[in-house]
């Protein structure tokens, strides 16, 4: 197949980033919101990674599930499905009147919103051709970044208000029906591997998964992402503010939204580098970008949550640290995995690896976040949640590049 034209593909890509970012942004609510719904349904901490935990599992079981299925049948569809007619379950859960029935809600809302990150991450990589998907994989994180910082300070003066959790859950979940029409409308998906030349069915056959699950690239990157611990780092960062530090919700809010403006420019400038790295120095200069971020945010981890600074000084420290935070995924992770399985398996990578793998250990460190934060405070538990997490994670990448460089060759390259 040719390459979709550059026109059309940007504008693929915005979509599906728009339809990314509003199911990453109802994902993240309750946890934005948590100290405003715990103080209107009188929960505890604990709930707090009960929550966590829920969009972890969903993101673990169904993620895979909607990446198979999208392997099989139309993405589009799935796609208009479960990131846009899914958000329903959003704006119920703003009805919500107590724990029970928010816990309900929100993980049938959950099990649709966790099918976007896969299913654009693959359709992204038949977009774009191995030699520009940094720079596609960083604009679609940036993308989603961006919605939080233009949402942030709604749901900021939203936390203020008794019920306006409630309001910010209507507003999401009208936001992902609306991105289930623009998908509807504007979407053109190009096939899968339409920028490799190398697919000669459009369906994935059982013989394609069993070699999928053969593939030592994708074991290892899956041993990576267990140690890559900042969703759960985020999910607790504004109560952590809050509770820790002695900010209000709403300006721990804003301190979180101004890490997620140092987020967007990361993601760029990681896609970026991660491009220049692999003209220079192929597959392995990723790798090495890989290392150089690994150990910086396990320095800045410390810096920016360990020591007591005043107010003022988190924001610049904490734009420093989100303009460090995702320069791994797009610059070396997804451009990695790409070109490391074929490309009628695509989504099936992405939903093993970012859904099933991903969700089960960080659902898994929720729930012992929840409980170790509340039993021995949440200072020492995000020391070894973020900073030691990652030092582990550099060794990890130090210990194959040193060793087994062949792990990031592409597909088909011995």
């Amino acid at each position: 197949m040719s390459s979709p034209k550059p026109g059309r593909r940007w504008q693929n890509l915005l979509v599906l980033a728009l339809a990314n970012m509003v199911d990453t942004a109802e994902t993240g609510l309750v946890n934005a919101l948590f100290p405003a719904i715990r103080a209107a349904l009188h929960l505890n901490l604990e709930a707090l990674g009960v929550f966590s935990a829920i969009g972890k599992v969903s993101r673990m079981v169904f993620g895979p599930l909607w990446s198979m299925a999208a392997d099989r049948w139309s993405r589009k569809a799935l796609m208009f499905l479960v990131t846009g007619v899914w958000g329903i379950f959003t704006v119920l859960a703003g009805l919500a009147q107590n724990e029970t029935q928010l816990l309900l809600l929100y993980a049938l809302g959950s099990v649709g919103t966790v099918a976007a990150e896969p299913l654009a991450s693959s359709i992204t990589a038949d977009l774009f051709p191995e030699r520009e998907r940094g720079k596609a994989f960083g604009a679609l994180r940036a993308i989603g970044g961006l919605g939080f910082v233009v949402l942030a300070p709604v749901v900021g003066l939203l936390s203020k208000s008794p019920d306006g959790w409630r309001l910010a859950m209507f507003l999401l979940g009208g936001l992902s029906m609306f991105s289930g029409v623009l998908i509807l409308i504007l979407f053109r998906d190009p096939g899968r591997g339409a920028t490799d030349g190398l697919v000669q069915t459009d369906r994935v056959h059982l013989a394609d998964l069993r070699e999928l699950m053969g593939n030592r690239t994708l074991w290892f990157l899956a041993l990576s992402l267990i140690f890559t611990t900042s969703p759960v780092m985020v999910s607790f960062a504004v109560t952590y503010l809050v509770d820790v530090r002695g900010f209000s919700n709403a300006e721990g809010t804003y301190v979180l939204a101004v890490f997620v403006c140092g987020y967007i420019g990361s993601s760029l400038l990681g896609g970026w580098l991660g491009d220049f790295a692999q003209a220079r120095q192929g597959p392995l200069g990723r790798v090495r970008l890989m290392l150089i971020y690994l150990v910086g945010f396990a320095a800045m981890s410390y810096v920016c949550l360990q020591l007591p600074w005043p107010h003022w000084a988190f924001y610049p420290l904490f734009f420093a640290f989100g303009l460090l935070s995702a320069v791994g995924n797009p610059g070396s992770v997804m451009p990695l995995l790409s070109a490391a399985v074929k490309p009628q398996v695509r989504s099936s990578a992405f939903g093993f690896l970012f859904s099933l793998v991903h969700g089960a250990s960080t659902a898994v460190l929720s729930l012992a976040v929840g409980w170790f934060g509340q039993t021995y405070g949440l200072p020492s538990t995000v020391f070894w949640l973020t900073t030691v997490a990652y030092g582990i994670n550099s060794l990890i990448w130090l210990v194959a590049l040193r060793w087994h460089p062949a792990l990031f060759q592409p597909h088909g390259v011995d």
